[in-house]
């Protein structure tokens, strides 16, 4: 079978990836700071430490779970690409809630890979999603890119403490989501890519105002259990998305799943 030539999209994004590695390989050394597992919440509920933190990680499950319902209604309307994305972004939540929920009960620099490494099946998925629509075979490659170095930007981190590659993996694959979410494609999932990357970027606001947020609300909750639920929620325009696509793809077409 002859292989598809690649689009113009295609290698206007593979230039994107490749000045990312360039800037991943060539970039500044960037240590962690020195206070980051000095989170505002350092309570104690029912023997759980840090319980804001720990217990806000049950949003990234509830979405995980929620996602995977649409994947196995709309499994029928939706192609093999969409189906393997969806089903890594909600096993992707699933892990990030243990990995984290894990971590912040006694969080240290090995904890904290536990939990990177967790954040990264469901950035892939979601980053996965948003690269077809330029083509799903672009949206596979760019999961399983992110699959592979995500793990190693924090195996680097861990050997050499420089955590500038893993800043670009997840800076870098936030810019992609972002142009991602201006390209067109008719066929992919209409995912409201704007409050994903909304959504995502008020969760960033909330990490760095951990203290500040919890100073303001008496100590009610900390900014970065707050982070928590807000990032969780960025990924339910997907669940939405899929839960509306069975009746218009099944009134559209009458047709079984589409080909990938």
């Amino acid at each position: 079978m002859p292989i598809d030539r690649p689009m113009p999209r295609e290698w206007r994004l593979l230039l994107a990836v490749l000045a990312l590695a360039a800037l991943a390989l060539a970039g500044p050394s960037v240590a962690q700071v020195a206070q980051y597992h000095q989170f505002a919440d350092q309570g104690l509920w029912h023997g759980v430490p840090h319980p804001g933190d720990v217990l806000s990680n049950l949003a990234f499950a509830a979405v995980g779970l929620s996602c995977g319902l649409a994947l196995l209604r709309a499994w029928g309307v939706l192609a093999s690409a969409e189906r393997a994305l969806l089903a890594l972004t909600a096993c992707g939540l699933v892990t990030t809630c243990l990995a984290s929920g894990w971590y912040h009960l006694a969080p240290d620099d090995v904890r904290v890979a536990v939990d990177r490494a967790g954040m990264v099946l469901a950035f892939a998925g979601v980053l996965g999603l948003a690269g077809c629509r330029v083509s799903s075979r672009a949206g596979l490659a760019l999961a399983t890119l992110i699959i592979f170095t995500g793990p190693a930007a924090i195996a680097s981190w861990l050997a050499t403490g420089d955590l500038w590659p893993w800043a670009v993996v997840q800076g870098g694959g936030a810019v992609l989501l972002l142009a991602l979410a201006a390209t067109q494609h008719p066929a992919a999932l209409p995912v409201r890519w704007a409050w994903v990357v909304a959504a995502y970027a008020l969760a960033k606001l909330f990490e760095v105002a951990d203290h500040e947020v919890w100073t303001l609300t008496g100590g009610l909750v900390s900014g970065h259990s707050l982070k928590h639920l807000v990032a969780a929620w960025a990924v339910l325009p997907v669940t939405f998305a899929v839960a509306r696509l069975v009746p218009a793809r099944q009134n559209a077409a009458k047709l079984p799943a589409r080909a990938a």
